[in-house]
């Protein structure tokens, strides 16, 4: 009995060493997809899903490839051999200026636009304006352009809402990313020396090649124009910078207009914040100011003039001026060739001068 029963068990274990070693050679010529498989039936596409296919098909013909070359005859020639520089930008009017970072163009001789379709178009530089990374060129054939995009405000955003960036990564050309806003009021320095204010941050991904590109809301329209990232890497994460559309839709058409922008100043000449911060003073501590400007005729003096403390200013235009950003905000918030109201604190206590604006990129 004993005997019998063993010998099942060995018939048993054989015949299921067999189906193991041998599944493999059944299963290929039973269960093998040896011809096309049958399309699995799904439902319609969610609605943000057709929200955003069609936000890109309205915008993304208008989001163009910029790419420039500073020694050479050919920028699409450079940009093949590693000698030029390529970012994104859009198509502002129906007269052909494209709207993109200055670091894009900066330093460039040549300008070549790859549009949408992927006809290549040659681009002169209209104007540039380091202090808010911006630049404007202008197509030289405007043939079949598409429709511009349509231009939203930067005023009533929201942090968390939808972004939506449309840009060229790394020369992959009509990427979309998505996102939120992650925060406004960011300030960021320009190569200009000077920074830009209301920053929107989103973490929609942007990396290099998206510079000049558009950010959208969920309706299409223009929020802002993306300009940089805080990276280590160099590549996205997830910490991406725009200049704000109100600053650009008062830019742009003075660069259309001009080829630059009006430096708004009063002529002072002011102290590293690191300075006030170290004697304990809230406000824009001047150091001189220059000789024949208005901030001399309105009778501000700093450190230079009377060998120590002088005038800091602590207010501007009726708000706080805490650094010079606020100042400069303020002067351009009034806008040259007006005056401002500046609250000065001095010796003998806080007082009030009206100084004139000037453009300061203009003066001497």
């Amino acid at each position: 009995m004993r005997q019998q029963f063993s010998r099942a068990a060995i018939v048993v274990l054989l015949v299921l060493l067999a189906v193991v070693i041998g599944r493999p050679y059944v299963d290929s010529p039973l269960f093998s997809g040896t011809s096309p498989r049958p399309i699995a039936a799904r439902s319609d596409l969610a609605e943000a899903e057709r929200a955003t296919i069609e936000l890109f098909k309205r915008v993304s013909p208008a989001v163009v490839q910029v790419v420039g070359a500073a020694n050479v005859s050919s920028p699409l020639y450079a940009e093949s051999e590693g000698g030029g520089q390529s970012g994104t930008g859009f198509v502002w009017d129906g007269a052909g200026h494209v709207v993109t970072n200055n670091h894009v163009v900066s330093g460039t001789r040549e300008v070549a636009i790859r549009l949408a379709t992927g006809e290549v178009v040659a681009a002169s530089i209209v104007g540039t304006a380091p202090n808010y990374d911006l630049a404007v060129v202008r197509l030289r054939s405007t043939r079949n352009l598409p429709s511009p995009i349509a231009v939203g405000s930067s005023a009533d955003l929201r942090v968390g809402q939808a972004a939506f960036a449309i840009g060229n990564p790394f020369g992959l050309d009509q990427s979309l990313t998505t996102g939120v806003i992650s925060a406004l009021k960011r300030r960021l320095p320009t190569n200009g020396g000077r920074e830009i204010g209301n920053v929107i941050q989103t973490d929609a991904a942007v990396n290099p090649g998206n510079s000049g590109g558009p950010l959208l809301d969920s309706a299409g329209r223009l929020i802002g124009v993306t300009t940089a990232i805080i990276s280590p890497s160099g590549s996205n994460a997830g910490i991406g910078f725009a200049v704000p559309v109100d600053t650009v839709n008062r830019v742009v058409p003075e660069l259309i207009k001009n080829g630059r922008v009006p430096t708004p100043g009063i002529g002072i000449v002011a102290a590293n914040e690191a300075v006030a911060t170290r004697l304990g003073i809230e406000g824009v501590v001047v150091v001189r100011a220059v000789p024949g400007s208005p901030a001399a005729q309105a009778g501000l003096r700093g450190i230079e003039e009377i060998g120590e403390l002088g005038d800091v200013i602590v207010s501007a235009n009726g708000q706080p001026a805490r650094r010079l950003s606020d100042l400069t905000d303020q002067l351009e918030a009034v806008g040259v060739g007006r005056e401002i109201e500046l609250s000065v604190k001095r010796k003998d206590g806080l007082t009030t001068v009206r100084v004139k604006i000037q453009d300061i990129g203009r003066a001497g």
